[in-house]
C-alpha cells in the first residue's frame, strides 16, 4: 500500500521539526499509540492496539529515523507485530518546506506491507484503515503544533 499526502501546519520549519522528533508529542498524535520510548537517539519503542474491521491488536515494534536532514526531511521506518493478528512493517519518507516563517508544509510519502490474519481482511478495508489512521495522526499532529506555536 502506498500514500501521498501533505499538510500545511501553521508552525516554523524548526517547530515541526522538533516536534516530529520528540516522543511525547508523537504518542500524542499516533491513534491508539500506548507507548512511545526513546531506545537510541534515532530508535524508539513502541506499542499500539488497533483496530482494523473485527481485528483488534496489540503491536509491539521498532520506529527507526534514517537519512536524517535536519530540519527538512527524514526517512522513518517501523516494524511491529501483533501476535496471531500479523505484522505490519513500512515507512514514511517525511519531507518539511516553508511556506513562509509561520508555515510549513509537511509531505509524505507512505510504503506499508502486512500479513498475517489482518492480510486476510481485504485490500480496500486495509488501505481505508490507514488512510484514516494517517488522516488521524497528522491532523492531531498539526493541531498540537499549531496551537503549541500560537
Amino acid at each position: 500500500m502506498q500514500m501521498n499526502e501533505s499538510q500545511r501546519i501553521p508552525a516554523s520549519k524548526q517547530k515541526v521539526w522538533d516536534a516530529l522528533n520528540n516522543p511525547e508529542i508523537l504518542k500524542q498524535c499516533i491513534p491508539g499509540c500506548q507507548s512511545l520510548d526513546m531506545s537510541a537517539s534515532n530508535e524508539m519503542t513502541a506499542t499500539v492496539v488497533i483496530r482494523v474491521g473485527p481485528v483488534k491488536a496489540t503491536f509491539g515494534g521498532k520506529v527507526t529515523l534514517s537519512d536524517l536532514d535536519p530540519p527538512s526531511s527524514y526517512l522513518i521506518s517501523g516494524e511491529g507485530s501483533g501476535g496471531i493478528a500479523g505484522f505490519a512493517k513500512g515507512s514514511a519518507a517525511v519531507k518539511l518546506s516553508e511556506e513562509g516563517p509561520d508555515t510549513t508544509v509537511l509531505s509524505y510519502q507512505v510504503d506499508a506491507q502486512i500479513g498475517g490474519k489482518l492480510a486476510q481482511l481485504g485490500g480496500r478495508l486495509i488501505d481505508a484503515t490507514a488512510k484514516k489512521l494517517a488522516g488521524q495522526f497528522f491532523s492531531s499532529f498539526g493541531e498540537l503544533v499549531g496551537n503549541a506555536a500560537n
